[in-house]
């Protein structure tokens, strides 16, 4: 080990000089010591910050899977090819999603007792009630009347209210007028209806067994426990699908296939209302 002198200074000056060269020595050394701990200790957090995201990660992949498999296991009822709702009331009410469908549900499904709705504007789904026998109320009478109007071309103009009739099956026939054409889901109406003018908008909520389920707030709330709102407005179906699938932790496809054809609007969210004590 080379030392070096200064020939200028005194043997107790240059000892002095070392002594303090040595003491900055030992606190660079000890700095340094104390910042390769400090990264150490980053990186220790970093690393388990990563393994909870990766653990994360994979909790989240091995749910959405479960609730995949779950899905494929169900098994699906008949009627969830089409559009389908139970009413407050326990009526099963179904629709058709287009012409063929339509023509699928008064042909097949619409027996007798039941209720069938309608409107005046073409392309409109029919929708049956299905009565089982048992009188069906007027609280579910105005549940389907608005499901029909909802997924009528009304709610893509942006009506606030359209016109829904209801009749019986019997009042239905495939038999046009002379000289006229009935295209395929189309029905000639018999005799005198009844309408109903509900408001255009629809209630999304989870059922206990994972179904999404769009009808009435009343319907939606009774058997769902809690639902939201959508109503007529600018915003893309994927958009609100996306925002919905999150809020009921349910399947963005589901969610999808029952909003409304044309612009959407997330509304409030729908709860049991609360009785006065």
């Amino acid at each position: 080990m080379r030392i070096t002198l200064d020939i200028r200074k005194s043997v107790e000056q240059n000892a002095a000089d070392y002594f303090e060269r040595a003491k900055k020595a030992k606190k660079k050394a000890e700095g340094a010591r104390k910042a390769v701990l400090l990264a150490q200790e980053r990186l220790r957090v970093l690393e388990e910050q990563n393994a909870l995201g990766v653990q994360q990660a994979v909790d989240d992949a091995l749910v959405a899977d479960a609730a995949r498999r779950a899905k494929a296991a169900r098994k699906r009822e008949w009627y969830e090819k089409l559009r389908w709702f139970q009413s407050s009331d326990g009526f099963l009410c179904i629709g058709g999603r287009d012409a063929s469908t339509n023509e699928l549900v008064v042909k097949k499904h619409a027996d007798a007792g039941d209720v069938v709705f309608h409107t005046d504007m073409a392309g409109s789904p029919f929708v049956v009630v299905k009565a089982g026998g048992k009188e069906v109320p007027q609280s579910t009478l105005a549940e389907a009347a608005q499901f029909c109007g909802v997924y009528c071309r009304a709610w893509k103009l942006g009506m606030a209210a359209i016109e829904v009739f209801y009749v019986e099956p019997s009042q239905l026939s495939k038999e046009p007028n002379p000289g006229e054409y009935l295209p395929k889901g189309a029905f000639m109406v018999r005799g005198s209806v009844k309408y109903l003018n509900p408001q255009l908008e629809i209630c999304i909520g989870r059922l206990p067994d994972g179904r999404v389920m769009a009808a009435s707030k009343t319907a939606v709330v009774h058997h769902c426990g809690r639902g939201y709102m959508v109503i007529q407005g600018n915003d893309k179906a994927s958009d609100v699908g996306k925002r919905l699938a999150k809020l009921l932790d349910a399947d963005l496809d589901d969610i999808i296939a029952v909003l409304p054809p044309g612009g959407v609007k997330l509304g409030r969210e729908a709860t049991p209302e609360r009785r006065p004590a």
